[in-house]
């Protein structure tokens, strides 16, 4: 039996239909369909689409916006497709790297550009309609949703539920009158690479780039002028939507905010007049600026209130860690003891040449005292390589004050990592944790991992963590584990190991997979958060490199086997400090390009070690005590 809808319920969805079909038509002489030929098949750890996608007209004389995820594979030639079935070859003209867009051009006349719809107008609830050019149909493809939020992704787009995926990224998002609220992107509030958010397509949650902010900026990126996210070099005591006040914990040597000699401990209370009371409404004052623009910052400095011009920037001077050269005595957890014992020198280290010795104990640096390594760890990295650290160190009865001129951290390995020698716990109760090799899930979750704790695991100790990414095809189980069981108990380690869900190829989004593996381990276990690595081979190594960028406030350590970088990496932040050691097989075809990985992250100032091995495979039991030592040297200072 059919269910006859009343007749007002199916005027008014007759309506509906009807305005959606309406606003489409409006805007669809301005909907162009875009093609790529040639290119890589593969970025990063996602395979490229190779169907078409949209674009917009923004210029009577063939100027296009677009996504720029469209050109991710770096394509040979570009194509475009006009409503009247036209076909013109296109372009790139510039990039908008802030809000990821990319700008085409065509030899063509007389096009229709898409009117923006009005900012503020729009508002939450009201219709948002996503259009699409990617078949043959005469008509654009429709997915209706409505607008979810305003001033997303730190004032830089609009959220939507409409449906939006790399079929129609770079195309509208269009109002009922068919004017355009905003450009189709993948974003993400915690990336700003090319490829963040494309993992929620189709999800309910999607992001459009205001037409009206692209048309503020049209003319500059018609001249070829490339838009880079404007960049100040702070950091705040805290983080997120959460976070507090704005008090600034740190400033990058060389950047702009160290140029207008802002400090640690100045509060901002406004940018260019509007006041700011949480760290999140300031980075929503200045999300949507550009490099080479300037603000004046109002800062709190003690009972001061000072108004200080800063010019962003697109690039900050590469940060390079500082470097003391002690290995940190490693106390058993809830220890009471003040300050930092050293228990070892590391030879040819500042702290050699300020003929620090082991077992003395580090209790301030400057006017500052020091509880813990991590204390101390944070107070070093402030101060710039080649600069002079005053230390407070006790020896048996006697407290001197030292000065010892601060290096970068080597690129090389220390020659031996003494290793601790750790008790066995007390008889287990039931119920403990497991030790030896086991297997697990997640809880509530399909996929498996592995894991080795050393049998004389003992909770008062803390562990080093090494995460396993295993090579694509062969989760190289048995020969991990026989090649690291003696390291795990020698140095403290725990193995762990997470298997792909398609044992073939690991997939982007398993990298929150193994992040939910990492915690439930830290969650178990008495784990250094200094002294987490993630190591992988071959196609497990190219994952390793995205699972560690993407998640940096949780790995300090990445060790790569065969596997050179596959995108550039993100700049070396020193909130997130994170050391490297690339390992390569001498008569490996892919040698050149490991060395270039590793030559890179020596030039953007990581702490990056190339380790050079004889033959043409590295096997784990060739790499095992290379990768042990590493681990067990993660917490130098």
């Amino acid at each position: 039996m059919a269910l006859l809808l009343p007749a007002g319920v199916r005027a008014q969805s007759a309506a509906e239909e009807q305005a959606f079909r309406q606003a489409a038509a409006l805007a669809d002489p301005s909907i162009v369909r875009i093609e790529t030929v040639g290119g890589l098949d593969v970025v990063g750890e996602l395979l490229t689409g190779t169907g078409p996608t949209t674009g917009v007209v923004v210029s009577p004389d063939g100027l296009i916006i677009t996504s720029s995820f469209n050109f991710i594979s770096k394509p040979a030639s570009i194509l475009v497709t006009l409503g009247d079935g036209r076909r013109f070859p296109a372009d790139q003209v510039a990039t908008d790297s802030s809000r990821m867009l990319t700008l085409l051009k065509i030899e063509a006349t007389g096009l229709v550009p898409l009117p923006p719809a009005t900012q503020s107008d729009l508002r939450v609830g009201q219709w948002a309609i996503a259009l699409g050019r990617t078949y043959d149909s005469p008509f654009p493809g429709i997915s209706v949703g409505i607008i979810s939020a305003l001033d997303r992704i730190f004032g830089r787009a609009v959220q939507t539920d409409a449906k939006a995926s790399p079929v129609n990224y770079g195309g509208p998002l269009v109002d009922l009158e068919g004017r355009g609220i905003g450009i189709l992107v993948p974003l993400s509030p915690q990336g700003q690479e090319v490829t963040a958010g494309v993992e929620w397509y189709d999800s309910g949650i999607g992001f459009a780039v205001p037409l009206a902010d692209v048309y503020a900026v049209l003319d500059r990126m018609k001249s070829g002028e490339n838009l880079k996210p404007g960049l100040a070099g702070i950091t705040f005591q805290s983080a997120g939507v959460l976070a507090g006040e704005p008090v600034i914990t740190r400033v990058r040597p060389g950047s702009p905010a160290d140029d207008a000699q802002l400090a640690a401990g100045d509060v901002i209370t406004a940018i260019n007049g509007t006041t700011v009371d949480r760290v999140a409404a300031l980075q929503h004052l200045l999300g949507p600026r550009y490099a080479g623009e300037s603000v004046t910052l109002t800062v709190r400095r003690g009972d001061q209130s000072l108004d200080v011009p800063v010019e962003l920037v697109d690039k900050l001077v590469p940060y390079s860690a500082s470097y003391l050269g002690i290995l940190p005595a490693r106390p058993a957890r809830d220890s009471a003891d003040a300050g930092v014992t050293v228990r070892a020198v590391l030879p040819e280290s500042p702290a050699a040449k300020g003929e620090l010795q082991s077992g003395d104990v580090i209790t301030a640096i400057g006017d500052e005292p020091v509880t813990d390594a991590a204390m101390l760890r944070d107070r070093i990295s402030r101060v710039e390589a080649g600069a002079v650290a005053r230390l407070r160190v006790s020896r048996g009865d006697d407290e001197r004050d030292v000065e010892i001129t601060l290096t970068s951290i080597p690129d090389q390995l220390p020659e031996t990592v003494p290793p601790i020698s750790i008790r066995a716990g007390s008889e287990p109760a039931e119920g403990a944790v497991q030790t030896g090799r086991f297997t697990a899930k997640l809880p509530g979750g399909e996929q498996e991992f592995w894991a080795y704790v050393p049998e004389n695991y003992n909770m008062e100790h803390t562990y080093g963590l090494m995460v396993w990414l295993h090579p694509a095809g062969d989760t190289q189980e048995a020969a991990m584990l026989r090649a690291w069981q003696s390291f795990c108990v020698l140095r403290g380690i725990i193995l762990v190991a997470p298997k792909a869900a398609d044992i073939s190829a690991w997939t982007p989004g398993e990298s929150e997979f193994v992040r939910g593996v990492v915690e439930q381990i830290r969650s178990q276990y008495t784990i250094d958060p200094a002294r987490i690595a993630v190591h992988g081979a071959g196609g497990g190594g190219a994952f390793a490199w995205h699972v560690a960028f993407k998640h940096r406030d949780l790995f300090r350590g990445i060790a790569v086997a065969g596997a050179p970088l596959v995108q550039p990496p993100p700049d070396n932040e020193p909130d997130f400090p994170q050391q490297i050691l690339v390992l390569a097989a001498q008569d490996d075809p892919r040698f050149p390009r490991l060395e270039a990985s590793a030559q890179l992250l020596q030039e953007m100032k990581f702490p990056a070690v190339l380790l050079t091995l004889p033959g043409e495979e590295l096997a784990p039991e060739f790499t095992a005590i290379r990768i042990a030592h590493f681990i067990d040297a993660l917490d130098r200072i």
